[in-house]
């Protein structure tokens, strides 16, 4: 499989990353390790992970179990240094997460220790942080976005204290590399003016939603990605499932994320119906299966450091990390054009 650069890191990862959230209520941890099992032996090197998982659906039960699994899995097989290993420090919202307060040195050094002694190993190759302290339009949040309520004070003063915690985390070994999430171009441009000016750790990726309904990448954060050497990590490349077409005509497949979650994070209505009917259409007469489609489309894009898959079935994990070894024609890419043209942003 084709590997990537994260950044100017000089840590390489494979194209497709083993996403895990659901590990922990959709998945056992011994389908979780039956998945890593299969990924690692196909190519794939590179797991991305979070403190909050898993997430389907979240819960102060649950929480920290998706860790748990990759650790025992670890434990299990030996095979750490054979993984690029990502995880992330939550985020303000969640009374059962540090008191749900926002991200702060002192959050992300627990959060840092905890995940360790979770995942059972001494250092994260990657640790991102999962959503801005001010706020993100990424969650749907698009609709109602309103920069002009943001401190810019306060919230640099946070990038600074961030970076500033993160570049001692390195220092000491605990992780090699860090990342942002659900950031925008001006969050990350602004993260790597800090840290080149004070010789800080510098961003190596950021990990926010890519898929064929929402392309916001596109746009200002290419031009970051390109400039600044700060891949994407596309998280959702079908859509929470949308795009494999499982939810037409108003299907709730048992145990999918529909059946559990109802909208998907506000991706399952109406507007993404005639977009995802029309990618459908493009996959069924090129002779393509739709989810590799989707997710080979995203394999194309210049700014792609790796595309973050989620299964809940082995038949799922394997077409999804089959979809690294499909091309698509001039054709197929005129077909994606024309249809995000008439459907620029259905979710």
């Amino acid at each position: 499989m084709k590997q990537n650069t994260l950044g100017r890191t000089g840590i390489s990862v494979s194209e497709i990353c083993l996403g895990t959230m659901t590990w922990g209520t959709q998945n056992t941890e011994a389908e979780a390790h039956e998945q890593m099992d299969y990924a690692l032996e196909n190519g794939v090197n590179f797991f991305d992970t979070a403190e909050l998982y898993p997430t389907t659906p979240v819960s102060a039960e649950t929480q920290g179990r998706t860790e748990d699994y990759i650790g025992t899995w670890f434990e299990k097989t030996g095979k750490r240094s054979d993984v690029v290993l990502a995880t992330k420090v939550a985020g303000s919202g969640r009374d059962y997460i540090r008191g749900g307060r926002d991200i702060d040195a002192a959050a992300i050094r627990e959060a840092v220790d905890t995940s360790l002694n979770r995942l059972k190993t001494d250092y994260i190759d990657l640790y991102q942080i999962h959503w801005p302290n001010r706020g993100t339009y990424h969650f749907r949040g698009a609709w109602s976005f309103d920069a002009s309520k943001q401190n810019k004070e306060k919230t640099l003063e946070e990038f600074n204290e961030k970076l500033e915690t993160l570049g001692e985390l390195v220092k000491v070994g605990k992780i090699r590399a860090i990342g942002l999430s659900n950031e925008s171009a001006w969050g990350t441009q602004k993260y790597i003016d800090i840290a080149e000016a004070k010789g800080l750790p510098r961003v190596a990726s950021i990990q926010n939603e890519y898929n064929l309904l929402y392309r916001s990448f596109d746009l200002d954060l290419a031009e970051v990605a390109h400039h600044e050497d700060v891949g994407l990590l596309a998280y959702s490349p079908l859509a929470g499932g949308i795009l494999t077409g499982k939810y037409q005509n108003g299907a709730r497949p048992e145990g999918s994320r529909g059946s559990i979650n109802h909208d998907i994070g506000g991706r399952l209505q109406p507007l993404q119906e005639a977009p995802v009917k029309a990618y459908l259409e493009l996959a069924y007469e090129a002779g393509i299966d739709p989810a590799q489609l989707a997710i080979a489309f995203c394999l194309t894009r210049p700014f792609m450091a790796s595309v973050i898959i989620g299964a809940t079935t082995m038949e799922q994990l394997k077409t999804d990390i089959a979809a690294a070894d499909v091309t698509l024609s001039d054709e197929v890419l005129k077909g994606i054009a024309d249809i995000h043209r008439q459907y620029p942003m259905a979710i």
